[in-house]
């Protein structure tokens, strides 16, 4: 197959907002793929690299040479030369991978080269969400959705079910089942901004702690475990104090979904730094494990039963693991509310991120978000100042996109008095129309430019949603948003009026 074909493809459901539409276009080039192209173009067209390191990034992209006149490139080729890039090693490595990137796009076409620049930045943003994909997978294989969707969920993988689905049929998908040791793409859920609007959407519901710590799944068989991330990646070394936790449950086989978290002695999460940081290696401090949902217990699968029956479930076998929940039978009633309300703030004041709602009679829905967990967490927002923006790639080519934030320093205490200190950069939450109006906006302002940064008078105020603030030394003030996106620009305000770094701190420091 082309790469072409699948470049084009995702130029054209990039064009359109119909989803029947996307489904459409999604389906015939998934039909038009080979077997052994299949993966590849499932991945593809999902916006991601098989390869999970390849060492590039936006920056290899720099120099990009012109683009073909005619389409050459195949999926298998392309797809080799990542791997090749994923391989290199040692002395010359890394521009062995610059050259195997820029012989890739020299021989690529204009859509080819922007598919290609999607994939290595990692902004591919071509609207195919993987409920579209797997749609597509449905509708190419000629299957019924909710089979497909079964099979997704249970292997963890949208391409090998792919390849089944579309090569082997109805039958090939018979064949996939939960299997311990084998992770499973996790249920997600969505977000309300308050209890009521959670409680509306999921009816009678449990309401539990939403905890800052890392997503894992934990397999146990006889003393066997094996804990998988939110990626599906395996990290049962890392973490010897989860093992012997799960062990010690009076359990011979399990599948459970948790977190991990890094709690300090009065049982207050430490900042998700140190969570972060200790799940990355098997030392540091300790983490604690908490688990909110049950899939498999003792040879029984129990992911299809509602959420109510997996919640006793779970509390029978985690006992004290079990994460803390307050029951909501009638969202009507007005006492059964205030309690929930109560569990929200109780939640926060231990210093909690919020609370998932579940809904009562709802399975569990592998891999997909819905309106059966609805999480509700308040948002902390900042005003700052936009300091400097870097030019986009791939869709953003030719635009000001990755912001550089600051707050004011009133005292100096971090430079000069009255100045702005630097805390972070965010390209998420700008919308196509944003971006256009912010690299003209922010072009007027330009002071400087260099190194594919233009740097800008202190004027414009943006409203920015964080998840935290965390240590970082790679900042004067030694702090850093954590998942910084942009809400809205606000032409309302002045620099003068943006929070300071004391502000930024306080929630750091808390």
């Amino acid at each position: 197959m082309l790469l072409v074909e699948v470049a084009e493809a995702v130029r054209d459901v990039t064009a359109t907002s119909s989803r029947r539409d996307k489904t459409a276009r999604l389906a015939a080039a998934l039909s038009a793929a080979s077997p052994g192209d299949l993966p590849v173009v499932v991945r593809y067209l999902s916006g991601e690299l098989p390869q999970r390191r390849t060492g590039l990034g936006w920056r290899s992209l720099e120099g990009m040479p012109p683009p073909a006149d005619a389409a050459s490139l195949t999926v298998a080729e392309v797809d080799a030369a990542f791997t090749a890039a994923q391989d290199a090693a040692g002395t010359g490595s890394r521009t062995r991978r610059q050259e195997l990137l820029h012989g890739l796009l020299a021989r690529s076409t204009a859509a080819e080269q922007q598919l290609l620049a999607g994939l290595v930045s990692g902004e591919l943003r071509q609207g195919a969400q993987r409920g579209v994909l797997t749609d597509a997978v449905a509708r190419a294989a000629g299957l019924p959705l909710e089979q497909v969707r079964r099979a997704v969920t249970l292997s963890g993988d949208l391409a090998e079910t792919a390849v089944a689905a579309i090569g082997g049929g109805a039958d090939a998908l018979a064949g996939f089942g939960l299997q311990v040791g084998r992770a499973l793409a996790p249920m997600l859920a969505s977000s309300a901004p308050g209890l009521p609007e959670a409680l509306e959407r999921t009816g009678p519901a449990g309401v539990e702690w939403k905890l800052d710590g890392v997503r894992v799944q934990v397999h146990r068989d006889g003393g066997d475990v094996a804990l998988f991330t939110r990626s599906l990646d395996e990290v049962t070394g890392r973490l010897p104090e989860v093992v012997a936790a799960v062990r010690a449950l009076p359990v011979t086989s399990l599948v459970a979904d948790g977190e991990v978290i890094a709690l300090d002695e009065t049982g207050r999460p430490h900042p998700f730094q140190r969570t972060a940081s200790r799940f990355a290696s098997a030392d540091g401090v300790p983490l604690s494990t908490v688990l909110f949902d049950v899939l498999h217990v003792d040879g029984e699968d129990v992911l299809d039963l509602p959420g109510s029956e997996r919640r006793d479930r779970l509390v029978q076998v985690a006992g004290d693991l079990a994460v803390p929940r307050a029951e909501v039978p009638d969202p009507s009633d007005e006492d059964a509310a205030a309690a929930a309300g109560d569990f929200l703030a109780d939640a926060l004041a231990r210093g909690h991120e919020g609370v998932l709602v579940k809904a009562h009679a709802a399975p569990y829905a592998m891999g997909r978000r819905g309106a059966a967990w609805v999480k509700v967490k308040p948002r902390t927002t900042f005003d700052l100042v936009v300091l400097a923006a870097e030019w986009g790639h791939g869709r953003r080519t030719g635009y000001l996109s990755n912001l550089h934030l600051g707050a004011r320093d009133p005292d100096g205490s971090f430079g000069e008095p009255g100045g702005f200190v630097m805390l972070g950069k965010t390209f998420k939450g700008l919308t196509d129309e944003l971006l256009a109006w912010q690299t003209e906006r922010l072009r007027a302002l330009s002071v400087a430019e260099g190194r594919g940064v233009v740097h800008v008078r202190p004027e414009l105020v943006v409203e920015i949603a964080v998840d935290g603030v965390q240590t970082s030394p790679r900042y004067p003030a030694g702090m850093a948003l954590r998942f910084a996106r942009v809400l809205r620009y606000r032409p309302d305000k002045v620099a003068s009026e943006a929070d300071t770094v004391e502000q930024v701190a306080a929630l750091h420091g808390g």
